[in-house]
This record gives C-alpha cells, structure tokens and sequence, in this order.
C-alpha cells in the first residue's frame, strides 16, 4: 500500500470512531467533544488539499512506507 492510501484509510477510520463516540444516539457515546476530532481531522484533509503537506504522510515515508502518485509531504 502507498502512502495516500494510508491517509485515506486513517483518516475513515478515525472519523468513524470519532462519530462513534460523539453522537448520543451511538451506542459507545462517550462526549460531545468527541466530535471535535471529527472536526480536526476534516480541517487536516481541507488543508492538505491545497498545500499538499500531511503530517501522516511524512511519518509514513519516515518508516519506509512507499509514495504513490499525489501525495507529498
């Protein structure tokens, strides 16, 4: 797997788990504030977007994680 597959596999599963345990109705409802990561995470996504600089992405090249094609740090 490439590097932007990573980011994109991370960032689903932490929004999801952030969903999880911010949304009342959910049933591992933890906060509210939970939700914030959710917010976190998206504003990341936004910005790597235009600048195309991801904190992920320069850790996952520092453990030897190949680069795909779009995806810089």
């Amino acid at each position: 797997m490439t590097v932007e597959r990573y980011i994109r596999i991370f960032a689903g599963l932490f929004i999801l788990i952030s969903l999880a345990l911010g949304v009342e109705g959910s049933p591992l409802f933890v906060s509210k504030w939970a939700l914030a990561f959710t917010a976190f995470v998206g504003l990341n996504l936004f910005q790597f977007g235009f600048t195309n600089f991801c904190p992920l992405a320069s850790i996952l090249k520092k453990l030897g994680v190949p680069e795909g094609k779009g995806c810089g740090a």
